[in-house]
């Protein structure tokens, strides 16, 4: 093991961020190597040769159609090498729209956002960090599909989907009771590894508030049991609500002060939030009572380090664009606009469901938030059904043999109805053909 490593992990010492570091975790460190040694001569140096960048008149070479093409961006804002944890103007800025949109969280007690390129990315080298092969993490069934491939394929942890609503789905809540006895059994090793997800990805439910303190509470009771507990916050669809019940904090401003045993990872980015799907640039946030500004710096630096020997570093150009986009007057209004746009259709799809209930076959999981709804299958085979709508030319998402996802948000309000009705009649057609496959 490198002395920089060891290093960092004597700073954790005795913290439950160090207990729940991956054997991969205890190993990285950031190298005092060419990067560390280029920040440190562009701070001292007047004359600096260190990165393999290359300038004329102080400014770096760039194309025409490139500088062309981005007429907003310097040269500087485009083809420079971006600091590895991110541009440090970039994340200030985030943590500020941190703070403002989740007014209970305390500026001292989160780290200062890392970079990361894409929320994908920042989910999988949180999970570098800390799991290891065999590790149990929890989440939501069911669940993104790509959790199993971070998680399970790449890291060679086991995916314990817990029911995160009871078995009719008539009640618009969360089975708070099923999801205590969920994490209490993926808790049993002494340490508890969860992904929560609001606005859920596929079912599209955000917690109400008493919900998302009840959640809160589950996991300071498993900590004060004796669990060291890591919560990855992923927020991907994160304040895209649209029932005033809905929390509008991240469930991260509750956790991230909660209990000593408690690491909070709150993965968010403009992805989802901003519309900037194709910019693949995100941020890993880290809070706990636990953890002291030392701490978080070590951690960081363990960020870094895996960073580093990835990709080196995120697009420089997607960070400086979302670094206008924070500080540009026209983008609140728009931003609203684009909300009101997507909650229209989501009004749109609850009242198809409202004038259609119920349904044989198809039953909606509870839904108020972000892009998605998502229909459990009785009956029927949720792959035969979307292979059926194919050929209606519509186009789902199977999840297993049991849910389906559809993607509202994509779809213009128009043509909705059109849709709804498209999937009920094929789910209808499976259900009375003698070939079905049922589930």
């Amino acid at each position: 093991m490198s002395d920089l490593a060891a290093e960092l992990n004597a700073v954790l010492a005795g913290t439950a961020a160090g207990r729940l570091l991956s054997a991969l975790g205890r190993r990285m460190f950031f190298p005092r190597g060419i990067i560390a040694q280029a920040a440190e001569a562009k701070q001292r140096a007047s004359v600096n040769a260190t990165l393999g960048m290359a300038y004329r008149d102080g400014k770096p070479l760039i194309l025409s159609a490139l500088h062309d093409s981005l007429p907003r961006l310097s040269p500087a804002e485009t083809v420079v090498y971006a600091p590895t944890a991110g541009v440090a103007e970039t994340r200030a800025a985030w943590k500020e729209e941190l703070l403002r949109k989740n007014p209970s969280l305390r500026a001292d007690a989160v780290s200062l956002p890392i970079v990361t390129p894409g929320i994908t990315a920042g989910i999988s080298y949180t999970a570098d960090l800390f799991l290891d092969e065999g590790d149990t993490v929890a989440a939501s069934f069911p669940s993104w599909d790509n959790y199993r491939l971070i998680f399970e394929e790449r890291r060679g942890a086991v995916l314990r989907e817990i029911p995160f609503f009871g078995p009719d789905d008539e009640r618009e809540t969360l089975d708070l009771a099923g999801i205590e006895r969920g994490l209490r059994a993926a808790a049993e090793g002494g340490a508890l590894r969860v992904i929560l997800n609001f606005p859920n990805n596929p079912s599209g439910y955000a917690p109400a508030r008493g919900e998302a303190d009840a959640l809160a509470d589950i996991l300071f009771r498993i900590a004060g049991d004796g669990a060291d507990v890591l919560v990855f916050c992923d927020d991907a669809y994160f304040g895209l609500f649209y029932e005033d019940g809905a929390a509008r904090e991240s469930l991260f401003a509750r956790l991230a002060g909660l209990h000593e045993r408690i690491v909070a990872v709150k993965i968010d980015g403009p992805t989802k939030e901003d519309y900037a799907w194709g910019l693949r640039m995100a941020f890993v946030t880290l809070g706990s009572k636990g953890l002291t500004a030392e701490h978080r710096d070590a951690l960081e630096k363990k960020y870094m380090g895996l960073i580093r020997s990835s990709v080196s570093c995120a697009n420089t150009p997607a960070q400086y664009l979302m670094l206008k986009t924070l500080t540009d007057s026209r983008t609140p209004a728009e931003k609203e606009g684009f909300f009101r746009l997507l909650e229209s259709r989501y009004r749109a799809v609850r009242r198809f469901l409202a004038e259609h209930a119920p349904h044989p076959v198809l039953r909606p999981l509870p839904f108020n938030a972000g892009y998605f709804m998502c229909f459990r299958c009785t009956g029927i085979n949720a792959e035969d059904l979307r292979r059926a709508l194919l050929d209606c030319g519509v186009g789902t998402v199977a999840l297993g043999d049991r849910y389906l996802r559809v993607t509202f948000a994509a779809i213009e309000e128009d043509v909705i109805k059109d849709v709804y009705e498209k999937i009920y009649a094929a789910a209808l057609r499976l259900a009375a053909s003698p070939l079905m496959s049922r589930p």
